[in-house]
């Protein structure tokens, strides 16, 4: 087995060079390659044919399997816990991959990694699913009782319940799944009945009747998260309250909430209602007078000036009629049925807004009217009901010493959120949270550990207390983003001080979306802190969205929805993650092609023939690499650009920089290792000897290290390529490379600067023959006068740009002088050297052309006073194109002779 770092370094896995200087000719490699068979790696890359005999393997392995009781540094990350409900879909496909090349790096570097997956009940889209289930068979969940319908649900997930735990094995997850949680279970919902009773007992939980979100249908109050807000095409009606000295207009889109009215509200400064502030007025329809009060939350700049104030079902009004007073009168019951007495009781909401607004109009009480009126308007996200805001009886968690610790632990250092420009969305949140409405009227879920007793009396009972025979349990449950506001810890045991908890809490690094900065994260910081006294996590990384390929939102009602695995059976399962991997920038979002996609199979597709090419040749990873002094040029180079990329991915890594490591790993490994470096070799392995050797082993070398830096990315054809050339066990529990501080150290014979001078001659040349129209594959007589430093390259040279030698009638027809070189071609048997003369002086005579008209206007200062400035720019730039055309065409016609 390869020896993985016994004690990496906890910031990136590299030893300082200056610390701890390392010989180059000293470096040795453990790889077994002695009955390695090339054959066995087919012809074709075809990634189903890999992907889950890998993935099981791996898995019963145990290569993701946590211990806890090792001694090697712990490094954990938390799943986000995906919905029991839920399905694999492009934003899960984004963060797992990220999450995974994180893990799969870190366990590399010998770190004890903790990937802890599991999954979320889900309350409300749960229930959901279930009660469709029997609405089908003509039921619902009052024909078969709470206890009933609770099994009913156990049954659901047992059966169709976790879809998405087997599509994070398709996408190669790395978690460790002999932990996986689910919010439900046993000891987590131990660990809910324990911090809620600590919070109660402390005056942090308390029951109050508040506005909240609530769904008509799911009949249960929703969080803020749960509310989708939409522009819809409303009617905003203009009301006449009141009559002659009293009368008033306020202005609405939901006339039927007149019905609960107490008041009308105007600002106090108000000149034109400051008569009016304290009388009462006549409410219409209904028989009542209300106050007229002055509150400074009213805008005297919008509309009237004058708003109506029903405080059981807006929440700015509860808030005024708070401040004064106010009866709150609930006029709809908990599907939106209305019941405040006379002629609009029992009609549903939206028919009673139509009845009402019919009612005042017959009564001549509208004085405007205003349709359609665009307005945004929350829906329920679960059922796509339209919310309403309603007074209701719920608990409730004090967050202010809560949110302030959250934040304190940010502001002194202690967590670090990345990108650091997003933390003052951060501050934005905690700094000005209001309290949290945790209680839920759902029947699945962790139910409220209150009690009542016959009499009213009230006790919170812990998980290992019992309630008095006869007390009643409340029937609520609690909020889904209050279980998995446990997360990070109740995953390892807690209230338990368990061997889990004390190796991986804190987690080392949370990596989420943004989008759950305000909702989970801040959640979890505080429950965190309040629970440990330590913050769970020492990181907070953010990314973006997954848009496509427009820059807009994937969304069923767009259209534009794709699902990963059609992408992953197209393609292969690497080349999807490549491709997110090259669209992740931390902390914006991530537009996704299919192109893009099809893009990164390509990329795969190179890396297992260019790999299947070395392996033929006798590319390996056995004994020491050769002393320095048996390097040629490009082995050295090779060598040096290696550490360099090295360095670089460990510093994007460790900044979740994985758009820009992805595109290292990509150049480097198509343009320098295989364009070049594999190309180059082409040659010294056709002539043998002790250069051959070496060279064998570098090619061996560098495909060994970069494989080992692309695994997290792209792990399934790494694995497949890496233990066929190095015939150990498994990419997964190798060693993670690290930049040895070599460079090349011969100053007389600077690698790099010789490649890039045999580079720049290589890529003239070909850019010479494809503008003469000769074939990539026609092969050219030429006479080469090289540059001292590329003497040694000829063969290489000649076999790059398919060159023959000059035979004894070698006549060139042209010659190109590239740097301190000279390449002299004969392309009398490739093109017809008169007739491509001829097209070029044609060419040359149209750009000589286009450059005399041009500058004929430009010399036109009547024409410039004139014209337009874009007009002139055009010019401009049409002369400078036709000039650069023409110096090009010069130089091609100084080429051929004759």
């Amino acid at each position: 087995m390869t020896e993985t770092n016994p004690n990496p370094t906890p910031t990136g896995g590299r030893e300082s060079i200056d610390a701890q200087p390392i010989c180059w000719s000293t470096v040795t490699e453990t790889h077994r390659t002695d009955s390695i068979d090339p054959t066995t790696l087919p012809t074709t890359f075809v990634p189903v044919e890999l992907e889950g005999e890998l993935y099981v393997r791996w898995v019963d392995n145990g290569y993701f399997t946590a211990d806890a009781a090792s001694d090697k540094p712990a490094y954990a990350v938390v799943i986000p816990p995906p919905n029991v409900t839920g399905r694999l879909h492009m934003g899960h496909a984004y963060e797992h991959t990220q999450i995974d090349a994180i893990t799969r790096r870190k366990r590399m570097q010998g770190y004890e990694t903790l990937w802890q997956p599991g999954m979320d009940h889900a309350g409300i889209a749960t229930q959901n699913v279930v009660e469709r289930e029997l609405a089908k068979e003509g039921l619902s969940r009052h024909d078969l009782g709470r206890e009933a319908f609770e099994q009913r649900v156990w049954q659901w997930k047992a059966e169709s319940g976790g879809a998405i735990s087997d599509q994070m094995r398709r996408l190669g997850d790395g978690v460790d799944w002999d932990r996986e949680r689910f919010t439900m279970d046993e000891g987590l919902s131990r660990a809910v009945q324990t911090i809620f009773k600590r919070l109660y007992d402390d005056g942090l939980i308390y029951r109050a009747e508040r506005i909240i979100n609530w769904c008509p249908r799911c009949a249960t109050a929703i969080s803020d998260i749960e509310v989708d807000h939409k522009d819809l095409d409303g009617e905003l009606v203009s009301i006449r309250y009141g009559d002659g000295e009293d009368e008033i207009v306020v202005a609405t889109t939901r006339a039927e909430t007149m019905l609960g009215d107490t008041a009308v509200a105007v600002h106090p400064a108000d000149p034109r209602y400051r008569d009016l502030v304290g009388r009462e007025i006549e409410l219409p329809l209904t028989g009542r007078r209300i106050p007229v009060v002055a509150d400074e939350h009213v805008d005297p700049e919008f509309g009237t000036g004058a708003v109506k104030v029903t405080p059981a079902h807006d929440p700015n009004d509860f808030e005024i009629g708070q401040r004064h007073h106010l009866p709150s009168l609930t006029v709809m019951d908990e599907h939106a049925i209305i019941t405040a007495p006379g002629p609009f009781q029992g009609l549903d909401r939206l028919e009673a807004r139509n009845a009402v607004v019919a009612a005042l109009r017959a009564d001549g009480r509208i004085v405007a009217e205003k349709r359609p009126y665009t307005h945004a308007v929350g829906h329920c996200s679960r059922c796509g009901t339209v919310i309403e805001p309603r007074l209701s009886m719920q608990w409730w968690v004090k967050v202010a010493p809560l949110a302030k610790a959250a934040g304190d632990a940010v502001r002194d250092g202690r967590v670090a959120i990345h990108p650091p420009e997003l933390a003052g969305r951060y501050f934005d949140w905690v700094d000005n949270l209001r309290d949290w409405n945790i209680s839920r009227q759902l029947w699945w879920g962790h139910r409220v550990p209150i009690w009542y007793s016959p009499t009213g009396e009230t006790i919170c009972v812990g998980p290992d207390e019992t309630a008095p025979e006869g007390w009643t349990q409340d029937p609520d449950v609690l909020d889904t983003w209050f279980s998995s506001a446990l997360w990070p810890f109740s995953t390892m045991g807690w209230p338990d001080q368990t061997d889990s908890l004390a190796k991986f809490y804190p987690n080392t690094v949370l990596f989420t979306g943004y989008d759950l900065l305000f909702f989970w994260i801040a959640r979890m910081m505080m429950f965190g802190i309040y629970a440990t006294g330590r913050a769970p996590f020492e990181t907070i990384a953010l990314h973006g969205m997954v848009r496509d390929k427009h820059g807009k939102k994937m969304s069923k009602s767009f259209g534009n929805v794709v699902d990963p695995i059609d992408w992953m059976d197209a393609y292969g399962t690497d080349a999807l993650r490549f491709a997110l991997a090259r669209a992740a920038n931390p902390g914006t979002d991530a537009p996704i092609a299919e192109e893009t996609v099809a893009g990164s199979r390509n990329f795969t597709t190179k890396l297992w023939n260019a790999s299947r090419f070395a392996l033929l040749n006798g590319a390996t990873t056995s004994g020491p690499l050769p002393p320095t002094e048996d390097l040629s040029v490009t082995d050295r180079w090779i060598l040096s650009r290696l550490n360099t990329v090295i360095a670089e991915v460990d510093n994007y890594f460790e900044d979740y920089q994985f758009a820009k490591l992805s595109d290292l790993l990509y150049h480097f490994a198509w343009d320098e290792a295989f364009d070049w470096y594999l190309e180059l070799s082409k040659a010294v392995f056709a002539q043998g000897g002790s250069p051959a050797e070496a060279s064998r082993r570098v090619l061996g070398h560098v495909l060994d290290t970069l494989l080992r830096l692309l695994h997290p990315l792209v792990p399934f054809v790494t694995e497949k390529l890496w233990t066929t050339l190095t015939g150990e066990e498994s990419v997964v529990i190798a060693a993670w490379p690290q930049d040895s501080g070599f460079r090349d150290p011969d100053a007389d014979a600077d690698a790099d600067a010789t490649v890039a001078q045999l580079q720049q001659l290589v890529t003239d040349v070909r850019r010479f023959r494809s503008e003469q129209g000769v074939r990539s594959s026609q092969r050219v007589p030429a006479e080469l006068d090289l540059a001292a430093a590329l003497s040694d390259h000829e063969a290489a040279i000649r076999q790059l740009l398919r060159l023959d030698s000059p035979t004894a009638d070698f006549a060139p027809t042209a010659t190109l002088p590239i740097g301190d070189s000279r390449i002299s071609l004969d392309l009398s048997q490739a093109i017809d050297v008169e007739a491509e003369k001829r097209r070029l002086e044609k060419d040359l005579a149209g750009a000589l052309k286009e450059i005399e008209a041009a500058e004929k206007k430009l010399n036109n200062n009547a024409f410039l006073a004139k014209a337009p400035d874009d007009i002139v720019a055009g010019i401009r730039n049409r002369h400078q194109n036709a000039e650069t055309a023409a110096q090009r065409i010069r130089e091609q016609l100084a080429t051929l002779l004759g």
